[in-house]
């Protein structure tokens, strides 16, 4: 197929979407020759076990229909019929995404022989517009709620997944390791993954790549393992924010059986627009954000970027505090806990008790008959399965406070206090915000630090500004961006 170093292999390892279909277009390259690639090096680069390999563990299952698949892309591309926008793009998807025939396990032992008979909408949209199913990914098991001391990346069902920029994924580093592995370390064009407040932005800025989280509801989450249904929202990890911007453009759209997507539509855009930085408006929030103890180390980085951002004619209005950020960071609330409980157990019981797991209280029971599938214990599980349902007066008024505290004291005080387009921090500093308003976020690779840990830059706005945010992203990474390659 190629030779190492050739443009092709370039293309698959670093390239873009629309450099590979470009390849696809003027024949020099097969969807099946591209998709055997990415499986040959995902045995190399995940699952080889030979000493000295990087054994990343980082994909879960590959699937059994992508060749069949590339042969169907390949005909389609030999009779003109390419129109689709993602036709042969190979793909992963997060082990929480339901996909037909394949294991759906949320990264729990438990489930590990759970295998859906439908795709999830999301999955069902991305075949729709050609892409290749490659796989599934390991994550954090149930989306990093299981234990409060479990490492992120640790899941009974897959293991560990490493970073392969040769650091660890600590813990609270999100529950998209693999997804965010993946394209670190080129085993696919894009992955997906999901977050409930940092399992997308950590991972990506701690990986080196891209990684999008729409809004809360701009993308169906029928059909994915529900943690926190107010916070939950699937989206991609990929190697440019035009291709994330893409790939969102394909997820996004209403679904009946997702009532948070009936109201979130119209907000992405076909392209990317701005094309440059003049006259955007970002703001700095430090108090209790950037300025945080625990990206002091990061900030000289941190402040390069905001000084080339300025140079290239954006306006930072620094500092830009929410006005709420003391008691922001100060609040518990007991909103994760209660949903999750009602949410796995609407779940488990549509899906028909899989693996004969019926409810939360069968999942810690089974737990406890298989310690050594739990090595850290399930002290989250076993406080959420305690709580008292949706319904209950302290839930209603964590929800509602949570909602006061992110959204209108939070991110829409701060944007418009300033008149700014968007808001930048370090990394993931701003995760728990973002999270809770169900905010969209850009997470963007800015370089390394001095002892050549990933360090990004992630980007928000408010509810309903996916598409204006996109197109502000896009110009930062034009001006800031700097990825690095995984050395695997």
């Amino acid at each position: 197929m190629s030779t190492p170093g050739s443009k092709i292999e370039r293309t698959l390892m670093q390239g873009s979407i629309t450099e590979l279909r470009t390849l696809y277009l003027a024949k020099k390259l097969s969807v099946f020759d591209a998709v055997t690639w990415y499986q040959s090096r995902i045995a190399s680069v995940s699952e080889s076990k030979k000493p000295g390999g990087p054994a990343i563990n980082a994909v879960r299952e590959v699937s059994a229909r992508a060749l069949d698949d590339a042969r169907l892309a390949d005909a389609a591309i030999a009779d003109d019929q390419a129109h689709s926008p993602l036709l042969g793009i190979p793909a992963l998807l997060k082990d929480n995404i339901l996909t037909a025939g394949m294991n759906a396990t949320a990264g729990a032992a438990a489930l590990a022989r759970f295998k859906p008979r439908h795709d999830a909408v999301l999955v069902r949209r991305l075949r729709a517009a050609g892409a290749i199913v490659l796989g599934k990914t390991n994550l954090t098991e149930f989306a990093d709620f299981v234990s409060d001391v479990m490492p992120s990346g640790y899941s009974g069902a897959g293991g560990v997944v490493k970073n392969p920029h040769g650091i660890e994924y600590g813990r609270g580093q999100g529950s998209s390791v693999g997804s965010a592995a993946s394209v670190a370390a080129s085993l696919c064009m894009f992955a997906i993954g999901s977050e409930t407040q940092n399992s997308i932005q950590t991972p990506a800025s701690y990986s080196s790549v891209v990684g999008y989280k729409p809004g809360v509801g701009v993308v169906s989450r029928t059909g994915v393992v529900p943690l926190v249904t107010s916070q939950d929202s699937p989206g991609p990890l990929a190697r440019s924010v035009e291709d994330a911007a893409l790939i969102g453009w394909v997820l996004a759209g209403a679904d009946v059986r997702d009532s948070a997507s009936l109201f979130a539509q119209g907000t992405l855009p076909g392209s990317l627009l701005p094309s440059g930085l003049a006259n955007v408006r970002i703001g700095v929030p430090r108090r209790q954000i950037a300025d945080r103890a625990e990206y002091a180390d990061v900030m000289p980085l941190f402040e390069t970027v905001l000084k080339n951002l300025s140079r290239m004619g954006a306006r930072i209005v620094d500092p830009c505090d929410l006005p709420s950020a003391e008691q922001l960071q100060e609040v518990r609330s007991c909103v994760f806990r209660t949903e999750f409980k009602a949410a796995l157990n609407a779940f488990l019981e549509e899906h028909g008790s899989p693996c004969g797991i019926g409810s939360m209280h069968d999942l810690i029971a089974w737990n406890e008959k298989h310690p050594e599938t739990i090595p850290y214990g399930q002290s989250l599980l076993i406080a959420a399965n305690a709580t008292n349902g949706v319904d209950d007066p302290v839930y209603r008024s964590d929800r509602a406070r949570d909602i006061a505290l992110s959204r209108t004291a939070g991110i829409d005080a701060a944007l418009s206090m300033h008149d700014c387009d968007v808001l930048i921090a370090p990394m993931g500093a701003a995760a728990k915000c973002t999270g809770k308003a169900g905010a969209p976020v850009v997470a963007i690779p800015c370089g390394v630090d001095k002892v050549g840990v990933p360090f990004g830059i992630t980007v928000f706005a408010g509810i309903g500004s996916d598409a204006r945010l996109l197109a502000v992203a896009g110009a930062i990474e034009r001006a800031a961006g700097d990825r690095r390659l995984a050395k695997v």
